[in-house]
């Protein structure tokens, strides 16, 4: 994807509207990334906003922790869309005036075994490698490991 068009400049004063692209649409389905860029990201910029800030970016497996369940650091939600997809999300909103943020999760990850890296033990034989041990390594509230 080539981008076509700049990063807007920094506001003088941020107006952040906070968005979760797969739960923006009016259907009962989760939403793509173009249908947020085409149908919403207009919206929020008729509403005087110049930041849009994204959540649930990151890939994670468990759609109902708002993306707070990470099992890749390195890809994007795969529900919505893909990188291309994201790109052009990206490129719409900078189009429209708008300064995108995302809401990108590095303090805790999936407690999943088999999808996240709680359970990647990186030849050392242990759900450890990553996290802290005993309950500094568990988000109780959230079910989640932390590092």
């Amino acid at each position: 994807y080539v981008f076509k068009h700049p990063r807007p400049p920094k506001p003088d004063a941020p107006r952040i509207y906070e968005a979760h692209v797969g739960m923006s649409g009016e259907e009962p389905e989760v939403s793509t990334y173009r249908e947020f860029a085409d149908n919403v990201l207009p919206r929020i910029r008729a509403n005087n906003y110049n930041t849009v800030q994204l959540m649930a970016i990151m890939e994670h497996s468990y759609y109902a922790s708002f993306g707070y369940h990470v099992t890749n650091f390195f890809a994007v939600s795969s529900r919505s869309g893909t990188p291309e997809d994201l790109k052009y999300l990206v490129d719409k909103a900078r189009s429209l005036g708008l300064r995108v943020l995302m809401d990108v999760v590095h303090s805790h990850a999936s407690n999943n075994v088999t999808d996240g890296l709680n359970g990647y033990d990186v030849g050392q034989n242990t759900h450890e490698s990553y996290f802290h041990t005993g309950d500094r390594g568990y988000h109780k509230l959230w079910d989640s490991r932390l590092f």
